[in-house]
């Protein structure tokens, strides 16, 4: 879902955005499951929301700016959306690409008729499409890479709506998770490297395809599978079949998917992402052990990698900040401002649990690093005599071109400093990050999993003017 917008302040000139995408086929309240399941998916995007549903004939849609509940806010609106198959998305976008024209999902009437598409991931080869597009003649309504598989398809031989979808997926590298629904199907796909989850579950009679198993939970649905790397899912009155894209040289599922993104209580990749942060927190411990009194998160996403740490450490796990759950995730606010004021408003230290302790914080990874220098100022503030910072995953030091918000290496306080300039940064007693190895050990099929924001080895080829422009920018101003 990227644009094509450069970002006025000069920092990356193609933002990335990660997402949440939902789909459900035969429940004749499916508008409003697709409402639930998009709630439960919310902490992958915050800036827009949005519904198609179909009830056999034709497709209506509704999205706009902002949460979820604020889209759907409106009492007229759900019941325009009647039907039995629905798909939904909520996005999460950088500056430049902000606006209506780019929520999702995108409906367009081509000769095959009524399709709407929902999309999570990057494609790196958008630009390069794009331009080939436009040469012909196509008229974009949208910045958003999204937008290029629908003209893909509209202009597709194939025989059938799966098979002109399959035919112009064909066309794509990078990371896409994609539900599409047309009046009578709902068809999913995952690109061939598995780089973003989706899941396929059942409620009854219902089929419902998700980034992930949470949304399945939320309208008691039952998780069956995940849907494969390069499958494609078609969900029609016949049932279920699936066919395959060719295959990638290699599967490179986003580990930074276990680290941060997915919600704990999700099973994504076929494992739950609890149990993988918590040995990523036991791996940490014993790869950086701490003599301190206490462990405690930055909350909510590192909770716990920390109660890992501390169960293998031996060390008391404290609630030492508190988070306001009404301020958004600090490291997805779309402009660096608001995540600066983000922080100030977004936790609260517990100074009875901190003050005069020598504390272990765990966070689950460092980006950009302010955020992290506020924190340890606050839990010092608090009274804490130590803080020793753990960080859950390695340094991130190259950008993401396949849907995270790592966009230049301008922005990555990893890519330019060392551990022990950082640390002096983040004002931190001490600091230490989990190894490589050590990462790859703790989640499953270490293997099969894309940690190009860690190594710089990057499972795609990536256009040399799109790379150049990631790699081009000046290293941030930090005070070190």
């Amino acid at each position: 879902m990227s644009s094509n917008v450069s970002r006025p302040d000069g920092v990356g000139a193609y933002p990335r955005e990660f997402c949440g995408v939902f789909g459900i086929y035969g429940d004749i309240k499916a508008a409003e499951k697709t409402y639930l399941g998009l709630y439960a998916l919310q902490h992958r995007g915050q800036e827009s929301s949005g519904i198609a549903a179909s009830n056999g004939h034709e497709i209506t849609g509704h999205k706009g700016m902002g949460l979820v509940w604020s889209v759907f806010s409106d009492p007229d609106v759900m019941p325009r959306l009647s039907g039995y198959a629905a798909i939904g998305h909520n996005r999460y976008s950088t500056t430049g690409s902000s606006g209506l024209i780019n929520a999702q999902p995108i409906l367009i009437q081509c000769k095959a008729g009524q399709i709407a598409a929902a999309h999570n991931g990057n494609l790196v080869n958008a630009r390069e499409l794009r331009k080939i597009m436009e040469e012909k003649g196509s008229i974009f309504q949208t910045t958003s890479d999204s937008e290029i598989v629908l003209h893909l398809i509209a202009v597709s031989d194939g025989k059938s709506i799966e098979e002109m979808i399959i035919e112009s997926l064909m066309s794509l590298d990078g990371a896409y998770c994609f539900v599409f629904l047309t009046p009578s199907k709902l068809i999913a796909a995952r690109d061939p490297y598995g780089f973003r989850p989706l899941c396929l579950g059942k409620s009854g009679d219902a089929v419902i395809v998700a980034s992930e198993s949470c949304a399945l939970d939320i309208i008691g649905a039952e998780y069956v599978r995940d849907i494969e790397p390069g499958e494609v899912v078609i969900i029609d009155g016949n049932g279920i079949t699936s066919r395959y894209l060719p295959e990638a040289r290699r599967k490179a599922l986003c580990v930074f998917e276990y680290i941060y993104f997915s919600r704990p209580d999700s099973i994504i990749f076929h494992e739950t992402v609890d149990k993988t942060r918590r040995r990523l927190g036991k791996r940490l411990a014993r790869e950086s052990p701490c003599d301190a009194d206490i462990v405690i998160a930055i909350p909510d996403s590192a909770n716990t990698a920390a109660l890992g740490y501390a169960q293998e450490s031996g060390l008391r796990f404290e609630i030492g900040l508190i988070r306001n759950h009404y301020v958004g995730r600090s490291f997805i606010a779309p402009h660096q401002k608001e995540r600066d004021r983000d922080v100030k408003v977004k936790f609260n230290p517990v100074a009875g649990v901190l003050k005069g302790k020598r504390v272990v914080v765990v966070e689950d990874s460092i980006v950009r690093g302010t955020t992290l220098k506020q924190l340890v100022r606050l839990i010092r503030n608090a009274g804490a005599a130590r803080v020793h910072v753990r960080v859950s995953s390695p340094p991130v030091t190259s950008p993401c071109f396949y849907g995270i918000d790592i966009s230049t290496r301008g922005e990555l306080i990893a890519s330019s400093h060392a551990v022990h300039e950082i640390e002096r940064y983040i004002e931190a007693d001490s600091l230490a990050y989990l190894s490589v190895d050590g990462m790859l050990d703790a989640v499953p099929d270490g293997s099969l999993h894309c940690t190009a924001c860690f190594t710089g080895n990057y499972p795609t080829l990536i256009p040399v003017n799109f790379r150049k422009e990631q790699f081009s920018h000046g290293v941030a101003g930090y005070e070190i």
